[in-house]
């Protein structure tokens, strides 16, 4: 019985895990080169909507140095990454808020690649919002 229990909170644990992971969209790509970088990834549409976003990189390593937040009132929200910023493949950040009560309009991004440059030649990432 008590297996039986283990087992059901176990998967009950990971269909939570997929249903959260599932309502991330992505908002924008980019390939980031072995040299300090700044990219800015414009919103558009239902893309203004979210409350938080993230940074996925899905090749190669990521050193995120920082994130701006622009909003349509033309405010600027500097966010600096948790712990070391680093991120491995098949990894994410942590997340980051946008302030209640403001659209953002864009969202720069401060960062570079590092790692092994014959392997992986560029890092790339995706910018996910909810």
């Amino acid at each position: 019985m008590k297996t039986k229990l283990t087992l059901l909170f176990t998967l009950c644990l990971s269909l939570q895990m997929i249903a959260q992971n599932s309502d991330w969209k992505v908002l924008g790509k980019k390939d980031v080169t072995y040299k300090h970088e700044e990219d800015v990834v414009n919103l558009r549409g239902s893309e203004k909507d979210i409350k938080k976003f993230k940074i996925r990189c899905t090749q190669g390593t990521l050193k995120l140095k920082k994130v701006v937040v622009i909003y349509k009132d033309k405010s600027r929200d500097e966010k600096k990454p948790k712990g070391t910023g680093i991120i491995n493949k098949n990894m994410s950040s942590f997340t980051f808020s946008i302030d209640k009560n403001k659209t953002p309009d864009k969202i720069e991004l401060s960062y570079e690649a590092i790692g092994n440059m014959v392997l992986t030649k560029r890092a790339k990432i995706e910018l996910l919002g909810r």
